[in-house]
């Protein structure tokens, strides 16, 4: 791709929210404002013309893992965790499609009525039309999270590149909100960020990035524009890559 400049650094992108990313001040649920603001700042990078799919937790609605330490089955705490998935990321959808912006949701879960299933040559042909394609229902598993499906559909479908937004500003070798003199990380390695068991992604996403050479970015998304300047080239965040 052209890299003068006034050029996307990257064509295709994969964006990984949270589902607490949508849920704002409140905590929980979805917070009508705060996902405006997502999808104003969905809406900018498809605006420079950059290919855009975007896979979402569910962790505002129900989340798996929490639900199994409650004493639930696992499995079915995890495909409940999935339905969470779907319900972001209908919301996101419709804020885009209010903004103009062509967007697809796609299942992992056969749910004919309201998203189409997962195909891959599908959702790599929408992309190339233009459209935002939101990979819901995570792999269709239990025990895999949004970050493993983030990884997984990154690959699948050739980005370039995984943004993970977080509510901090990079990956520190501890929680800069418990501990004060944590330190932040520039750039690390997949192998490092394993080896050291940094909060980067879980362990299989983590892999199956390293394994593909798959760069991650990891920063705060509640910095209004960061997704641009990362587009521009600028240093944002937390670099992961295969090689410093």
């Amino acid at each position: 791709m052209d890299s003068s400049p006034t050029s996307p650094k990257y064509k295709r992108i994969l964006l990984k929210l949270s589902g607490e990313a949508l849920a704002g001040p409140k905590g929980y649920g979805i917070d009508a404002g705060t996902l405006d603001v997502i999808a104003k700042e969905c809406k900018a990078v498809h605006d420079l013309g950059v290919e855009l799919a975007i896979v979402i937790g569910g962790g505002n609605v129900f989340r798996g893992v929490a639900g199994a330490s409650a004493g639930m089955d696992r499995a079915s705490a995890d495909y409940m965790g999935m339905l969470a998935t779907i319900m972001n990321s209908l919301a996101v959808q419709d804020a885009l499609e209010k903004m103009g912006v062509q967007t697809r949701v796609q299942s992992a879960i056969a749910m004919q009525q309201i998203a189409e299933p997962y195909i891959r040559r599908k959702a790599i042909r929408h992309l190339e039309k233009g459209r935002v394609v939101i990979f819901a229902a995570g792999t269709g598993n239990p025990y895999f999270t949004t970050d493993t499906t983030a990884a997984l559909r990154a690959n699948e479908i050739n980005a370039e590149i995984v943004l993970k937004a977080t509510k901090v500003d990079g990956v520190y070798d501890a929680d800069p909100r418990k501990v004060p003199t944590a330190k932040k990380f520039e750039r690390l390695t997949h192998h490092d960020a394993l080896s050291r068991r940094l909060e980067v992604m879980d362990s299989t996403a983590l892999s199956l990035c390293m394994d593909n050479r798959l760069p991650i970015i990891v920063f705060d998304l509640g910095a209004t524009g960061n997704v641009l300047r990362i587009l521009r080239g600028e240093h944002v965040g937390t670099l992961v890559t295969a090689e410093i």
